[in-house]
């Protein structure tokens, strides 16, 4: 089924969220702060033409383009159009810049029936290492990382004078978290670093507008994650093997319930070696992920 209409939801007063239903592989949530002093723009979209959309979108309430641009990490769903706002300045987190600059255009290839457009990589201007915070006019923004989670460069996007968090893909609503190139424990080191937050409104990297509920979601499924890759590596199943004796399991309906092998991938390491963050073999796991799912996992983007 072809995705719906992206929406520019106002969240609070000046701050939106653009969410692009339904939220499944490559259809990632942006959103805007806009201040009588300029705009902040948190991610982007996988394809020129989402990316213009959204352009379209901010122009509609912006007077002028966004000045600053956040890349919450580096995948490309949230990044690829950077280029397509050479206004505003990039800012990421410095891991994140370092895996968008190795990465390149690497995802195009995994879905070459997307209609990519014209994309080119464009990294971030301006990097930090820990947290930092941008101040348009009198509304502060908080740039927070937590350590290695979704990825190793995270960044999560607070106002706190508005109780709205941006989450990027640390929080999914409706849609299965994933982590292979990150963390499981750092996911949810993360996600209760979030929860100390007290945010009232949660805009997730895909999927719908929620509140903190979105959070207990996420933490649910990674300790099911967590612990169906305990009992299999206990029984002497490969992930493939436990992943096919169990499933998803009360998270079946989640989009994109295939991320369940890749993600026991990850969590397989991390119970044979608490703290590891030794990197995967993406191509290999996308590849043993399409083999288990029995074809190429749905991309509306």
């Amino acid at each position: 089924m072809p995705a719906q209409d992206p929406t520019l939801e106002e969240v609070a007063a000046g701050v939106f969220a653009y969410v692009q239903p339904d939220g499944g592989w490559c259809l990632n949530n942006a959103g805007l702060v806009a201040t009588g002093d300029g705009a902040v723009l948190i991610d982007t979209a996988a394809t020129e033409a989402r990316a213009r959309a959204l352009r379209a979108a901010v122009l509609g309430v912006c007077a002028t383009p966004p000045g600053l641009l956040v890349n919450t990490h580096s995948h490309g769903d949230h990044s690829f159009g950077n280029a397509l706002f050479p206004e505003a300045a990039v800012v990421s987190h410095e891991n994140a810049r370092r895996e968008a600059l190795a990465a390149g255009l690497h995802l195009t290839t995994l879905w070459p029936g997307v209609s990519w457009g014209d994309l080119t990589v464009r990294a971030a201007d301006l990097t930090f290492a820990g947290r930092t915070a941008l101040h348009r006019g009198d509304v502060r923004i908080e740039l927070l990382h937590f350590g290695t989670a979704h990825t190793t460069g995270d960044t999560a996007v607070w106002l706190p004078d508005h109780g709205v968090l941006h989450t990027g893909d640390l929080v999914m609503a409706g849609v299965t978290p994933f982590f292979p190139m990150g963390s499981l424990a750092g996911s949810l080191r993360a996600v209760e670093e979030l929860r100390a937050l007290g945010a009232t409104t949660v805009v997730p990297g895909h999927g719908p507008v929620g509140g903190p509920e979105l959070l207990d979601a996420t933490e649910d499924y990674l300790h099911y994650v967590r612990d169906l890759a305990a009992a299999g590596r206990r029984a002497g199943r490969s992930p493939r093997e436990t992943a096919a004796a169990h499933g998803p399991g009360p998270f079946a309906a989640l989009l994109d319930a295939e991320r369940l092998l890749p993600n026991l991938h990850r969590a397989y390491l991390e119970d044979a070696d608490p703290g590891s963050e030794s990197a995967v073999d993406m191509g290999a796991l996308f590849a043993e992920m399409v083999e288990y799912c029995g074809g190429l996992p749905a991309c509306h983007a």
